[in-house]
């Protein structure tokens, strides 16, 4: 059973927030309050209904116990126990779920960065097409995607193409998407109809702020330059290009796209920052490496995530075990929220598994909500 002290906790901090919300304050404080405030409102919600489910398993349980009960009361309650038990078992899973700590990343918006890997112009297009992928699952869940730069494939596709997505939860489901990912299909250009392997590398970053990753001047070494490519008259007639090179560690930003320097300037930094505040990241992961060897999603980029096999119309995600027969709707972003609620539910599950709730007695330890070291005052000590 869960703690009732935390969940009290919980059910006063929603109380106050709702109290201090209705006072004034500066706009910041407010907005701050508001957004905790909304965050915890589907966890109390959870809370209410488990007591409530609860609550209503006592009373049956007692009218069953109590030997003044009429027979015919007493079977159609014991019919009923069964379900309610279910119930609340569900509800009290719902809100463990709902209890786990938030990355505090999840809800920035993301840096998308998809990379070509071996394979050629096959693995150009491939990049493409996973580029495309993202493109339309965002749209379902009501994101905006912009490309930040891009670099085309001789037939098609990317060589790399790196991308914003802003919407709230960005980070929070495409988090997972970070590895390599495997093509086998024929490619368009082999006559003789033999399946190709390509890979392409998928970066998910979340968006960086200036708050996070302070960035000094002496540090960076930037240099501006004629734009290359497409682009007409002004390809190569203004120095609108912008390279950034990060001095200490080596980071290199490019950026090409605007016909203003100033725009490309901005929009190199801020991929910079981002990359720094993930290389941060990884530093502090591969510190904990030996903890999270088990768990979805380490962002390691090693990793081969996923393959995608085309001439069987199947994906496979390695990390899981999952295996979907709907390639073509998981191309189209249609699916790909099947996969991606697997990884996360799978994460929750390795986070409830790690789970060490004490009593408040501090003599009873409880995991997955089972008692697995007894108290020797049980059945009478107040943190059952």
């Amino acid at each position: 059973m869960l703690p009732d002290q935390k969940l009290e906790a919980l059910l006063s901090r929603h109380a106050a927030l709702e109290r201090d919300l209705a006072a004034t304050m500066p706009t910041e404080t407010y907005v701050k309050l508001s957004r905790e405030f909304a965050e915890l409102a589907p966890v109390v919600e959870a809370v209410k209904a488990y007591r409530a489910a609860q609550h209503e398993l006592e009373g049956v349980t007692s009218l069953i116990d109590d030997p003044a009960t009429d027979p015919e009361m007493r079977s159609i309650a014991a019919e009923e126990r069964p379900e309610l038990e279910a119930r609340r078992a569900a509800l009290e899973q719902q809100l463990r779920v709902a209890l786990i700590p938030k990355d505090a990343m999840d809800e920035r918006n993301v840096i998308l960065e998809i990379r070509a890997g071996t394979g050629g112009d096959e693995a150009a297009l491939f990049a493409g097409d996973l580029f495309r992928m993202y493109e339309r699952y965002a749209a379902t869940q009501g994101w905006k995607v912009e490309i930040v730069t891009a670099s085309e494939g001789s037939m098609g596709g990317y060589k790399v193409i790196i991308a914003e997505i802003r919407g709230r939860g960005a980070f929070a489901k495409l988090k997972y998407e970070s590895g390599v990912h495997r093509v086998q299909r024929v490619p368009d250009t082999e006559g003789s109809g033999r399946i190709h392997t390509s890979t392409a590398t998928v970066a998910v970053l979340p968006e960086a702020q200036e708050v996070d990753v302070p960035i000094n001047d002496i540090d960076l070494k930037i240099d501006t330059l004629r734009s290359s490519g497409a682009g007409g008259q002004h390809v190569n007639k203004t120095e609108s290009a912008v390279r950034i090179t990060h001095i200490p560690t080596g980071i290199v930003v490019m950026m090409q796209e605007d016909r203003s320097q100033h725009r490309n300037r901005a929009k190199a930094l801020a991929v910079l920052r981002t990359r720094l505040y993930d290389f941060q990241r990884q530093k502090q992961e591969a510190a904990r490496a030996a903890e999270r060897r088990g768990q979805v999603g380490t962002g390691d980029r090693s990793e081969r995530i996923r393959t995608y096999n085309f001439p069987q119309g199947r994906m496979s995600d390695h990390r899981i075990n999952l295996t979907l027969y709907k390639l073509p709707q998981i191309m189209e972003g249609e699916a790909l929220g099947e996969v991606i609620d697997a990884l996360v539910a799978e994460h929750q599950a390795e986070l409830l598994a790690a789970e060490d709730v004490l009593c408040p007695a501090r003599m009873v330890k409880y995991w997955r909500g089972r008692t697995v070291r007894k108290c020797p005052r049980l059945p009478t000590c107040a943190g059952r």
